[in-house]
């Protein structure tokens, strides 16, 4: 692995383990010790796509654990994780989803129930 590799496995580790803080971009290359744009450049070579979007990604898939598995309320998950506002968040999530945030996790709920049973009854057992 080269140094550069090196430095964005390193980076991707710090960004996943402070995921619930409202972190830029500019943070990120404060860390790395290189500006924005020579960071991005080299993110993308690595990782093939770019910091931000990794961010977004990574941010929706912790939301969605926390929608799944909390009682937090759409607004609170979506400020944990820096969104500005709940319609902002509902976008990005409906985005990547294709449901918004309060369906996924009614539909995540019935994931969990005992086999044969589902959210309007049909075929459950018993």
């Amino acid at each position: 692995m080269d140094r550069k590799q090196q430095l964005i496995l390193t980076l991707t580790h710090w960004i996943d383990d402070n995921i619930h803080l409202p972190l830029k971009i500019e943070q990120v290359a404060e860390r790395s010790g290189y500006s924005r744009w020579h960071l991005q450049r080299m993110f993308y070579q690595v990782m093939k796509q770019s910091l931000g979007k990794y961010i977004r990604e990574k941010k929706l898939m912790r939301a969605a654990e926390d929608l799944r598995n909390s009682n937090e309320t759409v607004m609170e998950i979506s400020l944990r994780y820096g969104f500005e506002s709940q319609q902002s968040f509902t976008r990005s999530f409906s985005g990547k989803y294709h449901l918004p945030p309060a369906a996924f996790r009614r539909i995540a709920s019935c994931e969990s129930m005992p086999d044969g049973y589902t959210s309007n009854n049909e075929g459950a057992t018993g």
